[in-house]
C-alpha cells in the first residue's frame, strides 16, 4: 500500500470535502472516522463512494490509520470540539512518533488548545489549533485557514494547509500562521463572534425594510443584490438576496415559512465570555448572542405580541420613508455598525495578544479572511490596507479612510435608530452600534458617579482628576465612617 501524505479522521461534512479537497491537490490521504456505531461503513461509504477511484486510504482501527501515514505525520482532526478531540489524542499517542503533527480543524476552545499544545510538545509531538471557516462548500473548493499552536510544526504543514485554502487574486493563500498557543482558534473565535454580528445586522436591516417599506421578498432581494455590488459587497448579503428571492414549487417565499428560532454551537459566546475576560466592550457580538437567545422565546414573545400589540410610541416623522433615500440610509447605518463591530472584534484580539504575547498580524488576519470565510468581504481589504499602513492600529475607527467613511454614515446610522425607536422595531445591534460609538467619543462619561457610589456603600475608593493615575481616595461621605477601605479596582 503507498504511504499517506496526510491522515485525517471525521468524515462528517467538513471532514468529507476537505479530505476531497487534500486529495484533489496530490495528496495521498488516509481516513479514518472515530469510534462510532457504524464507523466501518461511514469509511467504506465515503471511500466507494465520493471518494472511489482516488487516492484516499480507508482505515478500521487507529493503528492501521496510524501506520499508513508518512513520517512526521500530519493528522488532521475534523471531530465535534471539546472531550472527543481529547479522546483521540489518547487513542493516537501510543502509535505517534517523536516529531508527528495533530491539526485539529474544529472550533475547539481556545484554553484547551492551548492546554493540548503543551502536553503534546512534552511528549516531542506537536499540535496546531486551526480554525477553518467556509462552510461545506469552503472546505471543498479552499477555505480561510487561521493556524496555530507548536510553532515548530508550521514548516511542517505550511504547503499542505496553504495548498488546500482559498486564493486571493494576486494567488497568495488564505492562511497564515496566527501564532502559537491558542492564537490560531482564537482569532477563529473571534471571526465567529465577528459572523454573529454580521447576521444579526443584516436580519435587523431586513426587519426594518419589511416593515417599514411594504416591499414583498423579491423587492427585498432586489435591494441587496444591489448592496452588494456595492461597498457591502460580501459573502453574507449574497446568500440574503438569494433567500429572499426563493420560492417553494407552490410560490411562496421559502423564508416566510421559517421558524424565526436561530440555532447557535457556542462561539459566539465564547467570544462574549472572552471579552469579559480581557475588559473589552465587545457590545454588538454580545447582542448579537443576546438576540438568538430571544429568538428562542417564542412563548413569551407569543404573549408580549398580545398584550402590547403596538410599538409605536409617537407621532415623530419617520426617517425611513418608502423613497430610495430611505433604503440608502439603512444602507449607510449596516455599513457604519459593520465598522464598529469589526472594530471591537480587532480590539478585542489586540488586547488578547498583548496579554498572551501572540504579535498577532492584523493585516493578516483581515487578508486571509477575504477569502473562502463566511464573513468575506471587500470591506476586509480596507482593513487589511489600515493595519498594513500603521499596524500599531488602536482602533479600525481612528483610521483615516474609516474616519470618514464613519462621519459620512453617522446621520444614517443615528436616523435609522431614532425610526426603529419611534416605531417599536427591534434593532439591538444597531442600538448598541451607536451607544458604542457614542461612548468612546465621548472624552467624560458618568462613571465618576459609579465610582462615587461605590466608594459611598463599599468604601472601595475613587482616583481624582487633579491628581496622578494609580492614586487612590476614599471619603467618609456620612460622617459616620472610618478611614478603612475595601482596596483599590480594577480598570
Amino acid at each position: 500500500m503507498e504511504i499517506s501524505d496526510i491522515g485525517l479522521i471525521g468524515l462528517a461534512v467538513m471532514g468529507e470535502n476537505l479530505a476531497l479537497n487534500l486529495e484533489s491537490k496530490g495528496y495521498t490521504v488516509s481516513v479514518y472516522n472515530r469510534v462510532h456505531p457504524d464507523r466501518e461503513s461511514v469509511v467504506t461509504r465515503f471511500v466507494e463512494g465520493r471518494g472511489k477511484g482516488k487516492r484516499f486510504h480507508g482505515t478500521y482501527t487507529i493503528e492501521e490509520f496510524v501506520e499508513s501515514i508518512r513520517l512526521p505525520r500530519k493528522i488532521m482532526l475534523m471531530v465535534k470540539a471539546g472531550d472527543p478531540v481529547d479522546e483521540l489524542i489518547g487513542q493516537l499517542l501510543p502509535w505517534l512518533s517523536p516529531g508527528d503533527v495533530i491539526i485539529d480543524g474544529g472550533n475547539s476552545d481556545y484554553h484547551d488548545t492551548e492546554r493540548r499544545v503543551k502536553m503534546l510538545e512534552e511528549k516531542g509531538l506537536y499540535f496546531i489549533g486551526a480554525g477553518i471557516s467556509g462552510g461545506e462548500e469552503g472546505a471543498l473548493n479552499g477555505p480561510s485557514i487561521m493556524p496555530g499552536g507548536s510553532v515548530m510544526a508550521w514548516p511542517l504543514v505550511k504547503d499542505i494547509l496553504q495548498s488546500i485554502a482559498a486564493k486571493l487574486e494576486d494567488g497568495s493563500p488564505c492562511c497564515e500562521w496566527i501564532g502559537a498557543g491558542g492564537a490560531g482558534h482564537y482569532v477563529k473565535m473571534v471571526h465567529n463572534g465577528i459572523e454573529y454580528g454580521d447576521m444579526e445586522l443584516i436580519a435587523e436591516a431586513y426587519s426594518m425594510l419589511k416593515k417599514r417599506t411594504g416591499l414583498d421578498n423579491d423587492g427585498l432581494g432586489d435591494i441587496f443584490e444591489l448592496w452588494n455590488r456595492g461597498e457591502l459587497n460580501s459573502f453574507l448579503i449574497e446568500i440574503t438576496s438569494h433567500i429572499l428571492h426563493y420560492k417553494e414549487e407552490n410560490g411562496d417565499y421559502l423564508l416566510d415559512h421559517i421558524l424565526d428560532v436561530a440555532g447557535q454551537k457556542g462561539t459566539g459566546k465564547w467570544s462574549v465570555m472572552a471579552a469579559l475576560d480581557e475588559g473589552d466592550p465587545l457590545t454588538l457580538v454580545s447582542e448579537a448572542v443576546f438576540a438568538r437567545f430571544m429568538s428562542a422565546l417564542v412563548s413569551e414573545r407569543e404573549r408580549a405580541s398580545v398584550q402590547y400589540p403596538s410599538g409605536k410610541v409617537g407621532d415623530m416623522e419617520a426617517c425611513i420613508t418608502l423613497n430610495s433615500s430611505g433604503i440608502e440610509a439603512v444602507r449607510d447605518a449596516l455599513y457604519a455598525a459593520k465598522l464598529i463591530s469589526y472594530a471591537q472584534g480587532f480590539s478585542l484580539m489586540r488586547r488578547a495578544s498583548e496579554r498572551n504575547g501572540w504579535n498577532l498580524d492584523y493585516g493578516t488576519i483581515a487578508k486571509i479572511w477575504r477569502k473562502g470565510c463566511i464573513i468575506r468581504s471587500v470591506f476586509l481589504e480596507r482593513i487589511t490596507q489600515a493595519f498594513t499602513k500603521s499596524p500599531g492600529l488602536q482602533n479600525l475607527l481612528f483610521d483615516a479612510f474609516f474616519h470618514e467613511r464613519m462621519e459620512n454614515a453617522l446621520p444614517a446610522l443615528r436616523g435609522v435608530v431614532v425610526d426603529c425607536v419611534f416605531n417599536g422595531i427591534a434593532a439591538p445591534c444597531f442600538f448598541s452600534a451607536l451607544s458604542y460609538f457614542d461612548g468612546l467619543r465621548n472624552f467624560t462619561s458618568p462613571a465618576n458617579l459609579i465610582q462615587a457610589q461605590r466608594d459611598y456603600f463599599g468604601a472601595h475608593t475613587y482616583e481624582r482628576t487633579d491628581a496622578e493615575r494609580g492614586k487612590f481616595f476614599h471619603t467618609d461621605w456620612t460622617g459616620k465612617g472610618g478611614k478603612t477601605v475595601s482596596g483599590t479596582y480594577n480598570v
